[in-house]
């Protein structure tokens, strides 16, 4: 690590209240608008139940994620943990994993911009997306702040029409909403590993740690507050399209807000939902090129990735060239393939990766209470990672294997040209 002032170091602008956006932006996305029909699909009546369950394993992370961000506010996140506690293996997955993972997501993201606004060409609509955030990330953290502050307030202001018109609605019946496990035990975990994808956004605190004004005080403080709103907006949402499609119905939908808002008798909502959902999306893919390139930039600093790809902009202080890298990968990846299907995917490298987060706190203090909440997060971690379907897991297990390997074989390279 350079020392503070060096041209090689990020620029700490980002107070509470950007940080709380920022996250805020990462999680209330396009998740909130897809995410809940395949989660009811699974668990039937349990949906609530999944929802519920999520929450206390992001909670969890959530902390985990905090104490290490107050003792290592460095860009990177867990990668970052990992390798300071664990060793630098442990570390290497846990980049690995949030990486790989993160830019399938951005370049879903992407596509669900390019699907509502322009279904029939959705793929150069997701280009263009990804080409403009990118140049608004490469002009300075401020910028993305800024835009992203714009978007959660007209996502949220799109959830809350939602919540008043089908709770206002004839249709709605509470009836609907009772939480038994139509879907199983294995249905309820399944759902919650899938509905874990729209509370991950939170970790684009901590891997901003290094643009973090007084980050000991403020990312503890912005990380649950964060989460706290998040949950709070999910569970209304989750009650309000529930009481009016019931368990059935909403796993059936293709886009479930707009279905609830015609069901409950008002189609004239569903274009203005429509519109929310390709800003949602927008405003979880600028969030998550955010955190990815922070991540390579911190892998690119220790080797693990091209040592290229460790530049700061003089000017704008930001990593430049893994912005535009990872800028490149996923507008390659959205001109050419559909990654819809890979939310399970990305749920299995953000659960990976949180692992090694929460195994890292629980090294912080030898105190059996302090230990607890990592302990818990650990297990909810690896639980919710392998009750996602199993093509996700096939997947995400060979990822991390290739993962392992390239380390392997670059530990190799490196000790025979000693």
């Amino acid at each position: 690590m350079t020392q503070s002032g060096s041209p090689a170091e990020l620029r700490r602008t980002l107070g509470v209240g950007d940080a709380v956006v920022i996250g805020l932006g990462s999680m209330i996305g396009a998740g909130i608008f897809a995410a809940l029909a395949p989660a009811a699909h699974a668990a039937g009546s349990g949906l609530l139940l999944g929802l519920a369950l999520a929450a206390v394993v992001a909670y969890c992370n959530a902390m985990a994620s905090a104490r290490l961000a107050a003792l290592y506010p460095a860009s990177g996140g867990t990668y970052v943990y990992g390798r300071e506690r664990l060793g630098p293996f442990w570390g290497y997955l846990a980049g690995w994993s949030f990486v790989v993972g993160k830019t399938a997501s951005c370049a879903a993201m992407a596509l669900t911009v390019g699907a509502y606004v322009w279904p029939g060409q959705a793929h150069a609509v997701a280009v263009a997306a990804v080409v403009a955030l990118t140049a608004v990330n490469y002009g300075g953290i401020q910028k993305s702040a800024w835009l992203t502050r714009v978007i959660v307030a007209v996502v949220l202001a799109v959830l809350a029409c939602v919540v008043v018109v089908c709770l206002g609605s004839a249709e709605a019946d509470a009836g609907r909403l009772d939480v038994g496990v139509s879907g199983g035990f294995g249905g309820v975990l399944q759902a919650a590993g899938l509905l874990f994808f729209a509370f991950a956004g939170y970790a684009r605190i901590a891997t901003l740690g290094e643009e973090v004004r007084d980050p000991a005080r403020t990312i503890p403080r912005a990380i649950p507050l964060a989460l706290g709103i998040a949950l709070a907006v999910y569970a209304c949402v989750a009650v309000a399209v529930l009481s009016v499609l019931g368990s059935g119905a909403l796993g059936d939908a293709d886009a479930p807000l707009a279905e609830a808002v015609r069901a409950a008798g008002v189609p004239g909502l569903v274009p203005v939902v429509r519109v929310g959902a390709a800003v949602a999306a927008l405003g979880s893919l600028l969030a998550l090129i955010l955190g990815v390139s922070r991540t390579t930039l911190a892998m690119a600093r220790d080797g693990h990735l091209p040592g290229a790809l460790s530049a700061v902009h003089p000017r704008f202080q930001v990593p430049h060239r893994a912005e535009l890298a990872v800028g490149a990968v996923v507008a390659v990846l959205a001109a050419t393939v559909d990654v819809r299907g890979a939310i399970g995917f990305s749920s299995f490298g953000v659960l990976a990766y949180y692992a090694v987060a929460n195994a890292s706190a629980w090294t912080l203090d030898p105190a059996p209470l302090t230990r607890a909440l990592p302990a818990l997060g650990l297990l909810g971690c690896l639980v919710l990672a392998f009750a996602l379907p199993g093509t996700s897991v096939i997947a995400g297990a060979g990822v991390l294997a290739v993962g392992v390997v390239a380390y392997g074989v670059r530990g190799w390279v490196a000790d025979r040209g000693r």
